[in-house]
């Protein structure tokens, strides 16, 4: 099989326009009104959507690539960052090297993407890795860089990148691409459209040893950003992490050729359920908000530790909502204790309640 990067019109992409277009459209508007909701935001209330969108990011796309990473040190090192009020909590060498990443895709939207700025991030997503030969530069080992799945014994290739050695120069070129393509550059191309590209130009070169997906989509949010003029806040990751299988899939067939109008058309769309579920995600938050306004000093302990976990699943909430199991597993408790717990949250309109007998599930009372 010839890869992506091995045929004659490598790395000419083409791409229908026409077939975007009201895609392209539809993520201008959309972008305005996420601006629109957030400009009209209290400083506190931006604030803390502005993190808990960037932790949501940082923790998915982390998550993507199998990796677990504890939301409350991600989040305690973003508030950090932004010089805001900490738990102190001591944060792990994984959690704040991407929690870094994220403050510079936030605070560096506008810069030119640069060979420093992809070293440094590699060092940022590979903080406390030891595994790993070259950090901070492109690889360097002479075995193919292979996608793979399957046993060990019956491999299955994905894909296969250019070698180690073509590295300096595929990038020096992916980078002018970067450049020329940017909104102030010498041939702009339209905010999806341009960061579909850069996403796929970059994974198929794949110059890392590792940590190349999470670079891909913080490059692709970076292009997002430029063409609206400022950090986007797209749930980008949190998008992908519920739908990663098509998302391979989608990858896989764009490393094929180099007529890419399918893999922008499938990223364009995601990018857009992104944007509605950013706007989900603000609502959601602020919800939240009003939310404890209303019930503080009206709960107990183990009720605020339910509240809390509650929270803490977003807008999608307990798959099916809270049962008593849950509950007692979150407070190990008794039953009738979290029986009675529940009747009082429902009682003073905290939850809302559906079902009956072991069918009986519990939600969240938020109006969004």
């Amino acid at each position: 099989m010839r890869w992506n990067w091995q045929q004659s019109d490598w790395p000419d992409f083409r791409w229908d326009s026409a077939a975007l277009a009201a895609l392209e459209a539809r993520f201008l508007r959309q972008s305005g009104v996420v601006i629109g909701t957030v400009k009209h935001l209290g400083d506190d209330d931006r604030a803390t959507v502005t993190i808990d969108v960037m932790t949501g990011e940082a923790v998915k796309t982390a998550e993507i690539e199998g990796e677990r990473l504890n939301r409350d040190s991600v989040q305690s090192s973003l508030r950090r960052q932004f010089g805001l009020e900490t738990d102190h909590r001591r944060i792990p060498p994984a959690e704040r090297g991407i929690a870094e990443m994220m403050m510079a895709l936030y605070r560096d939207f506008a810069e030119p993407l640069t060979e420093q700025a992809l070293c440094d991030w590699h060092r940022m997503v590979m903080n406390g890795r030891q595994d790993v030969a070259a950090v901070g530069r492109y690889r360097e080992h002479d075995d193919p860089m292979q996608v793979v799945s399957g046993p060990l014994h019956r491999p299955k290739v994905h894909f296969e990148a250019p070698p180690s050695a073509a590295m300096p120069a595929e990038m020096a070129r992916f980078l002018a691409w970067c450049a020329d393509t940017a909104p102030d550059g010498v041939r702009p191309l339209p905010g999806l459209t341009r960061a579909g590209l850069a996403h796929l130009y970059f994974v198929s070169i794949h110059p890392f040893e590792d940590g190349n997906g999470r670079i891909a989509r913080g490059i692709a949010e970076k292009a997002l950003s430029q063409a609206i003029g400022q950090p986007s806040l797209i749930a980008l990751s949190q998008t992908i992490q519920r739908s990663r299988t098509a998302y391979y899939d989608a990858l896989e067939a764009a490393n094929k050729a180099n007529e890419v109008t399918d893999w922008l058309a499938y990223f364009a769309s995601m990018a857009l359920d992104a944007q509605d579920y950013s706007l989900t995600l603000i609502d959601f938050l602020l919800a939240r908000t009003r939310f404890h306004d209303r019930f503080r000093g009206r709960l107990n302990t183990r009720q605020e530790r339910v509240v809390a976990r509650m929270f803490r699943e977003g807008p999608d909430g307990f798959k099916g909502g809270l049962s008593v199991a849950n509950y007692l597993t979150i407070t190990d408790t008794s039953r009738a204790t979290a029986t009675r717990d529940l009747q009082e949250l429902v009682a003073m309109g905290a939850l809302t309640q559906t079902g009956a007998l072991k069918s009986t599930r519990y939600h969240l009372a938020v109006a969004m």
